[in-house]
């Protein structure tokens, strides 16, 4: 079979833009070999950057990963390629994800190639947006995000707003009372300014945002009562725009799409003007998972609850370099 030559430079890049991906607690938990005589490039799980107290299942370990896939498929399909993707193709082998086909000779995506500069801007924002409507044909794409990865996207209306907010509200006070959960979060929370030599990973003291101050958006307070320094207060957004993803069944295999769809619509939402940030906090309990989805809907079970509107970007979070994530064979 013909397709584009593969080199080191070129399949450094793709890893590169694979690792933008985000992922619970910025933990990065990817590993990559690239097969050169077959030009397959492996996703593995790194067990030793897994949180086994927050994510005990794996499931936000999956959905990191899934959304690491996916910019590689986006990378790829910028560089003119079609990757050709199996999930889960060893039983025997847990820690392998997903293998990924680099010299197939179709036409590439356009819609994936379309996506790929949002690679590079898309961040997590924990600071205030506007109380600005989103247009109903931006809602309109995002949901088709979804739709595109085998998953499902649901804007959540006022009651059950203020239903996921009392809800991550419940699910921070837990977690401030379990001392197990805490000391795993300050492994990959800094408090300090990371300066030049920052850590290549976690969640840097200048990505936190401020702490809220008379309102009650779902954002994550990743630093709980440790102090930041300069680290002020501000009121965010009164009516915040909440999107729930979620897919039919919940398995190893719908994780990873669930994780390819998020990115999906992260990058969609990064395209449309959009920022974004995500909590995961209430899903991280089985007692309050269930109760996030809408009882109405037809989503069975919520993935990730996401946080989309207008206003500043956040920072960008720190990266591990490539050398520490490619394996070459």
């Amino acid at each position: 079979m013909t397709g584009h030559p593969l080199d080191v430079n070129a399949v450094t890049a793709l890893v590169a833009d694979a690792a933008a991906a985000p992922s619970l607690h910025n933990a990065q938990p990817w590993r990559f070999r690239l097969l050169r005589d077959t030009g397959v490039l492996r996703l593995y799980a790194d067990p030793e950057r897994s949180l086994p107290r927050t994510d005990p299942d794996g499931r936000g370990l999956h959905l990191g990963c899934g959304a690491a896939l996916f910019n590689l498929r986006v990378a790829a399909a910028a560089t003119g390629r079609a990757p050709v993707v199996r999930l889960l193709p060893d039983p025997d082998d847990a820690e392998l994800l997903a293998e990924v086909g680099l010299r197939g000779s179709a036409a590439p995506d356009e819609s994936l190639a379309r996506l790929h500069p949002a690679i590079s801007r898309r961040h997590c924002s924990r600071l205030p947006f506007r109380d600005e409507d989103i247009p109903a044909a931006v809602t309109d794409r995002l949901c088709g995000a979804a739709r595109a990865e085998g998953a499902q996207l649901r804007f959540a209306g006022a009651w059950h707003v203020r239903s996921i907010v009392d809800l991550a509200q419940d699910a921070e006070g837990r977690e401030g009372l379990d001392p197990g959960l805490l000391a795993e979060r300050a492994q990959w929370v800094h408090t300090e300014p990371s300066g030049a030599a920052g850590a290549p990973d976690g969640i840097p003291a200048e990505a936190l945002g401020p702490r809220q101050r008379g309102t009650a958006a779902p954002v994550r307070d990743f630093a709980a009562r440790r102090p930041v320094p300069g680290r002020g207060w501000a009121s965010f957004e009164k009516n915040p725009h909440i999107a729930l993803l979620g897919t039919a069944h919940d398995g190893r295999p719908d994780w990873l799409r669930a994780g390819q769809a998020l990115e999906r619509v992260l990058l969609q939402a990064t395209m449309d003007g959009l920022v974004s940030s995500m909590t995961s906090q209430p899903l991280e309990w089985p007692e309050l998972r269930w109760a996030v989805r809408d009882p109405v809907s037809a989503m069975a079970h919520v993935q990730m609850v996401l946080r989309l509107g207008y206003g500043p970007e956040g920072p960008a979070s720190p990266r591990r370099p490539v050398t520490d994530l490619l394996d070459i064979v």
